[in-house]
């Protein structure tokens, strides 16, 4: 079986067009949306992504702040910055970067970001806002899942989408957005047991844990959609996703590369997100 790339440059592109446009109609009649972009962390993997975001701010005439707290910044430390930058007029849009330093979890500072800010959808209440169906960010890596299926016009009502990771940026939202696109939803994790035998019988699967090569061939089911979110740094250094491609490759009828997958598709959905919010606060 010939496995169809499921690329997200073609559908980044065309996002970060209308990006572009939104944000310079906004500049024109007033500042330029605003980012700040919290940063507790000197994880390499973040560094690379930080550093891609604020080209990508760049390169679409959005504004962004970087805001080093430096790795050992604690909770207290990291959640007065989120209050202050929630409560600056000046700042339409806030993300807080992971992983965060030892000891400090999202939950713990992540209801400091006001919601109308909070792009990447990590604080409880923008997490509620999507459980309940109502209008708020969604976390931009679950979204980029659904968006990229779509492109690739991957039919979801009343298919069976395998989720394989729980966490609450990724695996949580990305459930709850594909049961609003009406497809039949499992979410499996680290502890499920027999993965294979959850994942082999899905249309879809969905691996965001973040294990290199934890989803492989004997995974997937004949002809079924596969989508890579992990973004992991091997020991070359490289970042390569949870899908052991080269034995999905011939079984599966789509499979997401990384990178150029899903990733782009984020980024731009996340820019997005930021001239959105910059519009709602405009029109305040």
């Amino acid at each position: 079986m010939d496995t169809v790339s499921l690329t997200g440059k073609e559908l980044a592109a065309a996002i970060n067009a209308d990006t572009g446009a939104r944000a310079a109609a906004l500049a024109a009649n007033g500042p330029a949306p605003r980012l700040a972009l919290v940063v507790a962390t000197d994880d390499p993997a973040s560094a690379w992504y930080v550093n891609s975001l604020r080209k990508a701010a760049e390169r679409l005439g959005i504004a962004c702040d970087r805001i080093d707290l430096g790795a050992e910044a604690s909770a207290e430390t990291i959640r007065a910055e989120l209050a202050a930058r929630s409560a600056d007029p000046a700042v339409d849009a806030i993300m807080l970067q992971t992983p965060l330093p030892d000891g400090v979890t999202l939950d713990d500072v992540s209801s400091s970001i006001a919601a109308d800010k909070d792009v990447d959808g990590v604080s409880p209440l923008s997490l509620g806002l999507l459980a309940a169906g109502r209008t708020g960010f969604v976390p931009a890596t679950s979204e980029a899942v659904v968006e990229l299926l779509k492109h690739h016009r991957i039919p979801l009502v009343g298919k069976h989408v395998a989720v394989v990771g729980r966490s609450n940026v990724v695996g949580k939202p990305l459930a709850q957005l594909l049961l609003a696109e009406n497809a039949t939803v499992t979410v499996a994790h680290s502890r499920t047991a027999d993965l294979a035998a959850v994942t082999s019988v899905a249309d879809v699967v969905v691996a965001a844990a973040g294990r290199i090569g934890l989803v492989t061939g004997a995974h997937v089911g004949e002809g079924a959609v596969v989508v890579d979110v992990g973004t992991n740094e091997d020991a070359d250094g490289k970042i390569v996703g949870d899908v052991e491609a080269d034995s999905v490759r011939g079984r599966a009828s789509g499979l997401s590369p990384v990178p150029g997958g899903v990733g782009p598709v984020t980024t731009a959905l996340l820019m997005r997100h930021v001239v959105v919010a910059a519009e709602r606060a405009r029109a305040v």
